[in-house]
């Protein structure tokens, strides 16, 4: 078994809001699932899953609370959840609630406030990411904006991500700057989700934005050993980025 390789988040978040992102390594699944897979639905033998969910026990105060992902703008608060819920963000202001999303190529992006008192864990494909699933979210946490910070996780870079003329004008068509993560591909476009996930979060007056920003610091796609990419294998893991208020 390989050690757990987790990234800690690298923002200046409050002392009692925790966080964490799983990569790909550490776990027992085999095959395209190699090997810290945590997605259940993916295919991947459950037994496995199971146990490579249990490794993050000794991170954790309590089991993640897994979202039904599905590429819309759906919220829920971790803290009352019950069973598996469709949502594609969960937030939660009662300690040791874990909140989770799952991730192999979208974006994950981590949100709390500057007093430690809300956070949120939000799945940015870039469906749910031009419909407005960040907003939302950040709605959803009920503190001004101005108080809020995210972090931006490991996703598919900019180099990578082709999209058609239908993602760029879906993008345009709600905000005129969206043009400048667009560069022209043959006769497709290179998306940068970073920079949307940057400039919606800014456009709610969301400033304190870290993690991938300026400087892109992941690729899901080109970092094959370290990280899962639905678009370059298909069939393949998932990621977990979590978050959660610790008890003071």
């Amino acid at each position: 078994m390989l050690q757990l390789d987790f990234i800690q988040p690298n923002w200046p978040a409050p002392a009692n809001v925790k966080s964490l992102q799983t990569t790909r390594v550490g776990g027992i699944s085999v095959g395209p699932y190699s090997s810290l897979n945590l997605g259940a639905h993916v295919g991947d033998n459950q037994v496995f899953v199971e146990h490579n969910r249990q490794l993050l026990a000794p991170y954790l105060p309590s089991s993640p609370v897994w979202i039904n992902q599905v590429h819309g703008i759906g919220v829920i608060n971790a803290a009352s959840s019950s069973g598996l819920q469709d949502a594609d963000a969960s937030y939660s202001k009662l300690a040791n609630v874990v909140c989770a999303t799952m991730t192999a190529d979208c974006l994950p992006v981590l949100l709390c406030d500057t007093k430690g008192t809300v956070v949120s864990a939000v799945h940015a494909g870039w469906r749910g990411l031009c419909d407005g699933v960040i907003e939302a979210a950040v709605h959803e946490m009920a503190v001004p904006a101005s108080e809020v910070l995210a972090w931006l996780g490991p996703a598919i870079g900019p180099q990578s991500f082709e999209v058609g003329d239908d993602v760029r004008t879906q993008f345009i068509t709600i905000d005129p700057r969206a043009s400048l993560a667009f560069k022209p591909h043959s006769d497709k476009w290179l998306c940068d989700i970073y920079l949307l996930a940057k400039q919606r979060l800014q456009s709610i007056g969301v400033s304190q934005i870290y993690g991938a920003t300026i400087n892109i610091e992941f690729c899901t796609y080109s970092e094959v050993d370290r990280f899962y990419s639905f678009r370059r294998d298909n069939v393949t893991g998932r990621m977990a980025s979590l978050i959660w208020l610790e008890s003071i």
